[in-house]
């Protein structure tokens, strides 16, 4: 569309006080929204043009989040942990920042790290197609939708489960409403935050996150 409406391009950014140079020897199409389906992302694989997915989140105070839904991603399966590289359509930006399970783990604990080897395991055993992906503040286990994301601490291991308020059946009360009694912002999807410190937590975790697995798959 740049290259057959380009005069149109130029008279948008005249009426908008721009001023700018058009190239449209190369363009692309970016798209923001709060999250994408399966088959927005299947659509972007097959289209002969460069489209750019980016996802955003508002948390408090009016902070904007935006990220790439491009990156690398980490099929994970019970037997090794092997990498999906994403099929590449042009040469990445040097610029571009690469975010790996590694760089999270860099901040914890031996005793944390073990924990979270050991949740990695449990949330590989639910399904061979579960999808381990690094993003900036946290790590995202999904198939097409996130069913948990992982946030390292030095000490801790917080999950946010991507389950709407109200839905989760928690007997333990282990886990907390980012909802009530008003909504906090926080890195990962979903309504559900728990904290886990020590071993004897994580099958408690883990038995929520089999539910929000459940209910997005």
């Amino acid at each position: 569309m740049a290259l057959d409406h380009k005069a149109d391009f130029e008279i948008l950014c005249r009426n908008n006080k721009l001023d700018a140079e058009i190239d449209g020897t190369s363009p692309r199409v970016i798209c923001v929204a709060e999250s994408y389906n399966k088959f927005d992302l299947d659509t972007v694989e097959i289209l002969p043009i460069k489209i750019e997915l980016l996802r955003y989140r508002v948390y408090e105070d009016d902070i904007l989040f935006v990220e790439s839904d491009s990156q690398k991603a980490v099929k994970i399966s019970t037997s090794k942990i092997f990498e999906k590289v994403a099929k590449e359509k042009e040469k990445e930006s040097k610029f571009q920042k690469e975010y790996t399970v590694d760089g999270h783990l860099q901040v914890a604990s031996n005793e944390i790290k073990e924990l979270f080897m050991q949740l990695k395991e449990m949330i590989a055993s639910l399904d061979d197609s579960i999808i381990e992906e690094a993003k900036a503040k946290y790590i995202a286990y999904k198939l097409t939708t996130n069913f948990v994301d992982i946030v390292i601490q030095k000490n801790a291991i917080k999950a946010f489960l991507n389950i709407p308020s109200g839905k989760l059946s928690d007997s333990l009360g282990i886990a907390r409403d980012l909802t009530k009694p008003k909504l906090v912002g926080h890195w990962g999807n979903g309504d559900y935050e728990v904290l886990v410190k020590n071993k004897e937590q994580i099958p408690k975790l883990f038995e929520l996150i089999k539910q929000s697995y459940n209910y997005n798959k």
